[in-house]
């Protein structure tokens, strides 16, 4: 559907009080931050990065061993980056999805989505044992068909996970669809009923925190580390003022440049936007449906992801990918006014029943994309210092899965985790620029050519598939 200008001015109208900063981190629950590190400290473990994979490499270690004196160094604020800023999906696939599980671990597929489904079952446990009050729901997502192809892609996928014995897959027809959340661009859907839940992303941070305090976890916020080095028996982290020294360190920075060099051209910062409404009125609602809660995806190349928070607004996010020339993390980046207009566009197309919602937030952050799409792990100094980076926008669970093989690295414990081929290997790095930037400038027009052509991938696409390198917003 061509955009009129009637079209592109409402949507600007939408826009016009939308402040520019992640709803989330506004919760008046946020915590206040903790002090900086002055001085020296000594420790067993040293996390760095205040985030989900910090926190919950934090919590496990304290979990496995009590008595493991357990630093944590964060360089803002616990949860201010991507664990604040993402969609609140919640999902149990270590893979970002059956296909790109098929794709690259075919024979590995029913174990990793075993080991999934039990990390999420064990996030859910985690959630009641400390109390995290970050609004869980374990309400499942629907992959939404909004072309015809994608409904025999959807029907492809569902023949297959049945065929490897995946449970809990409901296949729906476009009135099956429209009566779980109605939109006239819905055509059907696949409906993963238990492997994703929604929650409340800052929150989750914040409660992880807590729980991490309670343990016993020293927590110094507004400390980046450094650098990196060994020291005598162990490892050393300078940090603004001060230092510490550990004998194990987890690295947990995911979007910002890694402590183990080598480890930087494994991923590049893409940035991702997303709006969220104000709260829906009754009638709103009534429009739309969504009384089963779900998350929502589109099957575009280009998608967007979306979701109903506890207080009835809708966040909508995704499809305008954006990577930056050099591959830098800047805080301009955050806020693309031109993006949010093209999602509130987008939006409103979707859901034309709820023509004059306007929107309350806008915003965008990074997100540590590799070149599988999914988390990859490493040691480095002798196996002292261990990190997992890569999750491609699905960290909001396998983070907790990635703290758990780091600990196991850094213990030297042969796992069913860590002998997994996913593990073992790592994904292909990134070229320099100014190859990495023209690489990505061309996939993501090869991508929305094939979005607009029946899915039909040209042979960039099929080259690049080839190859194992994937790219999508």
């Amino acid at each position: 559907m061509a955009v009129t200008r009637a079209m592109r001015s409402a949507a600007a109208l939408s826009l016009t009080d939308a402040q520019p900063v992640p709803f989330w981190l506004e919760d008046p629950g946020r915590p206040g931050a903790l002090p900086a590190l002055a001085g020296d400290e000594r420790c067993d473990l040293l996390v760095v990065g205040g985030g989900y994979s910090g926190l919950w490499t934090a919590l496990l270690a304290k979990e496995r061993d009590p008595g493991r004196d357990v630093v944590l160094i964060e360089g803002k604020e616990i949860g201010w980056a991507a664990s604040g800023r993402n969609g609140g999906f919640c999902a149990a696939s270590l893979t970002h999805g059956l296909g790109n599980g098929l794709a690259r671990w075919p024979q590995e597929l029913p174990r990793l989505e075993k080991l999934g489904a039990a990390n999420l079952d064990a996030i859910e446990t985690a959630v009641a044992r400390y109390s995290l009050d970050c609004d869980f729901e374990r309400t499942g997502e629907i992959d939404v068909a909004t072309e015809p192809h994608q409904l025999d892609e959807l029907h492809e996928m569902y023949e297959e996970a049945v065929g490897l014995g995946f449970e809990g897959l409901d296949l729906l027809d476009q009135d099956a669809m429209r009566a779980e959340v109605h939109s006239p661009t819905f055509l059907g859907g696949l409906w993963d009923r238990r492997g994703v839940a929604m929650l409340h992303p800052a929150k989750l941070a914040w409660g992880l925190k807590r729980a991490c305090l309670d343990l016993g976890v020293r927590i110094y916020e507004h400390t980046p580390g450094l650098d990196l080095v060994a020291a005598g028996p162990g490892m050393a982290v300078r940090t603004p003022y001060g230092r510490i020294r550990a004998r194990r360190v987890a690295l947990g920075t995911n979007v910002f440049p890694s402590l183990v060099k080598r480890v930087r051209a494994y991923t590049v910062p893409v940035y991702d936007y997303a709006l969220m409404t104000e709260p829906l009125s009754a009638e709103q609602l009534a429009s739309v449906g969504w009384r089963n809660r779900q998350g929502l995806g589109d099957s575009a190349n280009q998608f967007h992801y979306f979701r109903i928070t506890a207080d009835h607004r809708i966040l909508w996010g995704g499809y305008d990918a954006i990577y930056q020339y050099g591959g830098k993390v800047r805080a301009e980046y955050d806020d693309r006014p031109a993006t949010y207009l093209k999602l509130a566009e987008h939006f409103f197309r979707c859901f034309p029943q709820l023509e004059g919602l306007r929107f309350s937030h806008a915003w965008g952050g990074a997100i540590d994309t590799c070149s599988r799409f999914s988390a990859f792990f490493g040691t480095a100094h002798g196996g002292k210092v261990a990190y997992a980076a890569g999750y491609t926008g699905l960290g909001v669970g396998a983070t907790r899965f990635g703290a758990d093989v780091m600990l196991d690295l850094l213990a030297g414990e042969r796992t069913e985790r860590t002998e997994l081929e996913m593990v073992r290997k790592k994904p292909l790095p990134f070229p320099p620029e100014p190859v990495a930037w023209a690489g990505i400038g061309i996939t993501k027009w090869a991508l929305a050519r094939a979005d607009a052509n029946g899915g039909r991938r040209n042979l960039w696409l099929k080259a690049m598939d080839r190859a194992g390198l994937g790219f999508d917003s």
